[in-house]
């Protein structure tokens, strides 16, 4: 078998998403990444609802009726998927309301890319709400409240593309896993900052942090005050100087190695947007807490 044949194609798919993930077009590269890895045909929709901002819902979003297609896990099972417009690179899954109107969320699923591939991921998760159905098509209304204690419990299957490269199993879990504990470890100590934004697109995030965050990467105008100080160290790491000594003065302990071997660099760069959602991780349950309508659209 050619091998070079195989990588070829790989890599031709790999430019072709990545070009159109860095015109804004993050919805064709998850949707490609679900095509690739089959989940895309693994069900079938039944019915979409909609809610928007300008009706006065909290978030633009969508709540989808699905059928299982596949024998595992239950062919046919209906199930509910969340997609939040503001955050495309995830999905919540959880249970067909039973007939209290109550159901359970399962798992949230990720997808989303950077410069050199992307992350995909089922984490599990704890946590109920109520979905009602009323009215009669076509002006069949959903009415959906999550309870707000939803809970991340782990990472359970994932894959990670690295240029022409995929990662799985055993490997990719472990990556992701950690990856994770440093996102988490990080977005903690920028939310407890004084003064910490929350509620902003990604682009405004990235805005907001990134001089904060790594200052040797943005121009000298964007840099905070007082980064560069009379006697500060330096350690070249990943091909960039770090100043470590800024590193000391505004970083916490388990965060400083992080940083200073250029890890929160990669980790920036590979997976913005799960930094992101992990930051507003807070601010999606208490707008998902409010009692939202949406109107059947299919």
């Amino acid at each position: 078998m050619n091998i070079n044949k195989i990588r070829k194609p790989a890599l031709f798919l790999f430019v072709f998403i990545i070009i159109f993930f860095n015109s804004g077009c993050v919805s064709v590269m998850e949707k490609t990444g679900r095509f690739i890895d089959g989940s895309a045909a693994a069900q079938k929709r039944v019915a979409v609802f909609q809610a928007s901002q300008k009706d006065g819902a909290p978030l633009n979003m969508q709540v989808k009726i699905v059928r299982n297609k596949k024998s595992m896990p239950v062919k046919n099972e209906q199930s509910v998927v969340i997609a939040l417009t503001d955050y495309p690179m995830m999905e919540l899954r959880g249970s067909y309301p039973d007939k209290d109107a109550g159901f359970y969320l399962t798992s949230l699923v990720y997808l989303s890319g950077g410069i050199n591939g992307w992350n995909e991921y089922t984490m599990d998760l704890t946590g109920d709400g109520a979905l009602f159905f009323s009215g009669d098509s076509p002006n069949e209304t959903a009415a959906l409240k999550l309870n707000e204690d939803i809970e991340f419990v782990q990472i359970t299957s994932g894959r990670i593309q690295r240029y022409d490269t995929r990662i799985t199993g055993a490997d990719a879990l472990t990556g992701l896993r950690n990856r994770r504990e440093r996102i988490t470890a990080v977005t903690g100590w920028m939310s407890a900052l004084d003064g910490a934004p929350s509620g902003q697109t990604v682009a405004a995030f990235e805005k907001h942090w990134k001089p904060l965050l790594f200052p040797e990467m943005v121009s000298k105008k964007k840099r905070p005050s007082g980064w560069l100080k009379e006697g500060d160290r330096f350690a070249k790491a990943e091909d960039i100087r770090w100043n470590t000594s800024y590193t000391d003065r505004v970083f916490p302990e388990e965060i400083k190695p992080v940083r200073d071997s250029g890890t929160l660099l990669r980790d920036w760069e590979e997976a913005l947007s799960w930094i992101y959602l992990e930051y507003e991780w807070e601010n999606i349950k208490k707008s998902l807490s409010r009692e939202i309508t949406l109107k059947k659209i299919k």
